[in-house]
């Protein structure tokens, strides 16, 4: 009897000790996941590539789930106000505006109703083989698909900080570029390889920009500031490694993961 008496009272303090260390450490902690993608493609090879099948796939574990698919704009304004976001909530994005991004994920984010944000390079729209055209854009921005800027020309943003003019073009001039093609001003800005400073920082912040994301570059892990967003970026073993993949939407994942210089 005092055997089962002790391990009762061990097993109610170990239950106590994880509820505690859950809604006094982890809790608190939670980051509502911003997903990165660049290409939906079978054409390419590396992490910057996922294929058609494995985001449709995603797409459908996200619907199957029960995750609430937010925009960026949702989730900055919830943000900036204070205001609690669903704990199941998660948060779409593209890199580099690629072609396949309109022929391969738009069918898919349009099946399901996802919102989602694509960071143009706008001197590239139309102009390279492989990237999106304006007409493109206004199409996919008809049904709902957020775009913002990515620079002119992909350039890495800390090695242009000491020519504030060359700055100011790729930082405002991609944004402006956004708005003279579809009539809408871009809210948000994304550093190229994730990769900004102070001086590329406030540059985001003059031009107008409502928030800025990054990759897993800053000190800022837990995204209290809306220009450093982290992201996790997606690939195709995530969807050959399901639990990889519900860690990176557990909303925990940047509390583990190591976090690189913002430069």
């Amino acid at each position: 009897m005092k055997l089962i008496k002790r391990a009762l009272i061990l097993f109610v303090s170990a239950a106590v000790l994880a509820a505690g260390f859950y809604l006094l450490y982890m809790r608190p902690r939670h980051v509502v996941p911003i997903l990165m993608y660049h290409a939906v493609s079978d054409k390419g090879s590396g992490s910057l590539y996922v294929s058609p099948e494995n985001f449709s796939r995603q797409m459908a574990y996200l619907e199957k789930s029960g995750y609430k698919v937010i925009s960026l704009d949702e989730l900055v304004s919830g943000i900036r106000e204070g205001r609690p976001v669903d704990r199941n909530s998660v948060v779409i994005t593209f890199d580099d505006g690629h072609e396949d991004n309109f022929t391969n994920a738009f069918p898919v984010l349009a099946k399901y109703g996802f919102p989602a944000t694509v960071f143009l390079i706008t001197g590239y729209m139309g102009e390279r083989k492989g990237y999106l055209n304006w007409d493109q854009v206004l199409l996919m921005q008809q049904s709902g698909i957020a775009f913002g800027a990515h620079t002119r020309n992909d350039i890495y943003l800390p090695a242009i900080s000491g020519d504030p003019e060359k700055l100011w073009r790729e930082v405002r001039g991609s944004g402006d570029d956004i708005h003279d093609m579809t009539g809408k001003p871009p809210l948000y800005f994304c550093y190229p390889i994730g990769g900004f400073n102070d001086k590329v920082k406030n540059a985001v912040k003059k031009a107008g920009y409502k928030g800025a994301c990054t990759t897993n570059r800053g000190s800022d892990r837990f995204n209290r500031d809306v220009y450093e967003l982290t992201r996790v970026k997606v690939t195709n073993s995530d969807t050959t490694k399901p639990l990889h993949f519900r860690a990176k939407l557990s909303g925990y994942y940047n509390l583990f993961r190591s976090m690189k210089s913002p430069e």
